[in-house]
């Protein structure tokens, strides 16, 4: 019998519920730790808080594979501060911004700069808006359209890509998930949390789509809703000024665009390298492929050692940038130091995020405090709380029955939502992917689980995992509280609340497309590749039938005169 039954799920619930409430992730997340150490602990508040700090905090704090996505994260978040405070990012950018000769071409443009700087959405943000902004002034189109590509491409890239300041949470948070899975002996031959966030990148539709949808508007030309009206306002009324704003100041002056490539480079490439050497290396004696470059790659890289490879491609990455930064004399010793200082401090809410989210992951899960699995029914019932068997159990039965066809068909699209409305209401996509991929990753396995094959390769569970992870930053790009909404129309020079009621129309055409082709037919074991491009299709037909294109001052005087 579980020896906590409905109450296992007592901390994160009591987490989610109460940041929704204060929009408090870190405090939230804190609370239901302590109530989940109440819990273990018979109710006793005192050995509770002792628990709380040293059976969860701390030993979560100090396990190494925490240890080295901390110190990459971190490494990213220096890196980025420095090629910032040195030019090299705003001299990529200015190397591009000439080819925005019209309103189609500046829109292309903004977009590809945000596929350039794919690593931090922040970063992303704040070159995008700051660039471009003269440039929509010059050509009267309206902030409100600026600020929605640059928050359009910044998460969305920065949650794609594979060497970010996002990828270490995620794959953290995919690791925290498989640890809770009952009975399975995970990272001896299992599932890896890398291999699983590359295999989920088709699955995240959302992200996908609201990256294609921002092309496919400049392309066609059209808008919709009040970014139509928005548009026809900018068209007819004189450009904005474009005089200097008070955090134009804070932007350095352009340097060669190679004080930026150089560094991210050598991060990707020693990336790249110590995952295929410990992917190879890894691997089982007399592996074969079978001939398969595909299988080989994806055995190589699903099998590599992701935390080493990140943390010494930060700190390569982050070496090489101060090297350049000291040997160009970009900056002064001082001013070098306060730029990495001042980027570390940019990442640490979710340096934060990772260790408490990973603290309820692992109260939550089967594993010891010294990660040994669970051998005998909840050996280790006085720190933790089976939360993922006990899932099993409702959704299977005592007795492991099959999973419903009810549930394999509305989970890829509930856990959209559920993330979606955590994510909205909280402001914060890493805190959603924390509270909620743990829990769904139980709940997919069990439903995924149909006796063949590997649970985890099933495109349900893969769908899951993705809706997760894409709900997230849906709902982080409609929430009116969400830093990197406020930082896209700050950024932009764009009223808020503008922007905000300007893109809502556009991410919730893109959500609801991907529901209805993407989410929902999964369950009737439609190919992932044939939903992805009917999806788009069905965005750019969206545009052709309810978008129309902005009138232009000179067409509109050109049909005055006209008798």
């Amino acid at each position: 019998m579980h020896p906590y039954g409905l109450l296992s799920l007592a901390p994160p619930v009591i987490a989610v519920v109460l940041a929704i409430i204060t929009r408090r992730i870190l405090f939230s997340v804190l609370v239901g730790l302590f109530g989940g150490a109440l819990l273990t602990t018979g109710g006793d508040p005192v050995e509770a808080v002792v628990d709380l700090f040293e059976v969860h905090l701390w030993s979560t704090f100090i396990e190494p594979g925490k240890l080295r996505l901390f110190s990459f994260t971190m490494a990213m978040g220096a890196m980025v501060g420095l090629l910032h405070a040195a030019g090299g990012m705003q001299g990529l950018v200015q190397l591009m911004t000439p080819l925005a000769r019209g309103p189609r071409s500046a829109q292309l443009t903004g977009w590809v700069l945000g596929l350039v700087v794919f690593f931090d959405d922040y970063a992303n943000t704040l070159l995008l808006g700051g660039a471009l902004r003269p440039v929509f002034d010059r050509l009267r189109m309206s902030r409100e359209k600026l600020a929605y590509l640059v928050d359009s491409t910044a998460a969305p890239v920065a949650g794609l890509a594979i060497v970010s300041t996002w990828v270490a949470v995620e794959i953290s948070y995919i690791q925290e998930g498989l640890d809770n899975l009952p009975g399975q002996p995970l990272g001896e031959g299992g599932a890896s949390a890398f291999g699983l966030f590359v295999a989920c990148l088709p699955y995240r539709f959302y992200v996908i789509q609201a990256l294609l949808f921002v092309p496919l508007v400049a392309l066609i030309g059209r808008d919709f809703g009040p970014m139509h009206a928005a548009e026809e306002r900018a068209r007819r009324e004189p450009p904005v000024s474009t005089e200097a704003h008070d955090d134009d100041a804070a932007l350095p002056q352009p340097t060669h665009w190679s004080n930026a490539v150089v560094p991210l480079v050598a991060t990707l490439a020693t990336v790249t390298a110590l995952l295929w050497v410990s992917g190879q290396a890894s691997l089982p004696a007399g592996y074969d492929s079978g001939g398969s470059t595909l299988a080989l790659l994806r055995d190589v890289f699903g099998s590599a050692d992701s935390g080493m490879a990140l943390m010494y491609g930060g700190l390569v990455g982050l070496g090489v940038a101060v090297a350049m930064v000291r040997a160009r004399n970009l900056l002064p010793p001082e001013e070098t130091t306060a730029a990495l200082v001042r980027g570390v401090v940019v990442v640490l809410p979710a340096v934060a995020i990772l260790w408490f989210a990973g603290a309820m992951s692992r109260m939550t899960g089967n594993r010891d405090v010294d990660g040994a699995p669970t051998t005998t029914p909840y050996e280790y019932s006085d720190t933790r709380l089976y939360t993922g068997e006990y899932l099993s159990q409702q959704l299977l039965g005592a007795d492991g029955d099959a999973p419903s066809a009810a549930l394999k068909a509305v989970l890829p699209t509930g856990v959209f939502l559920l993330s979606a409305v955590v994510a909205f209401c909280t402001g914060t996509s890493f805190g959603t992917m924390g509270l909620v991929v743990p829990m769904v990753v139980p709940i997919a396995y069990a439903a995924a689980a149909d006796g063949v094959g590997d649970p985890t390769a099933a495109p349900l569970f893969l769908a899951s995992l993705g809706g997760v992870l894409a709900g997230a930053i849906f709902g982080d790009h409609c929430s009116p509280i969400s830093d990197t909404t406020v930082l896209s129309s700050t950024a932009s020079g764009c009223d808020h609340i503008s922007h905000v009621r300007t893109q809502l129309p556009y991410a919730l055409a893109v959500a609801g497309v991907v529901v209805l082709l993407g989410t929902a037919p999964l369950a009737l074991k439609i190919s992932v590749w044939v939903l992805l491009p009917l999806q788009t299709a069905a965005l750019a037909a969206l545009l052709l039938i309810a978008g129309r294109k902005p009138s232009s001052p000179e067409a509109e005087a050109g049909a005055a005169t006209q008798p």
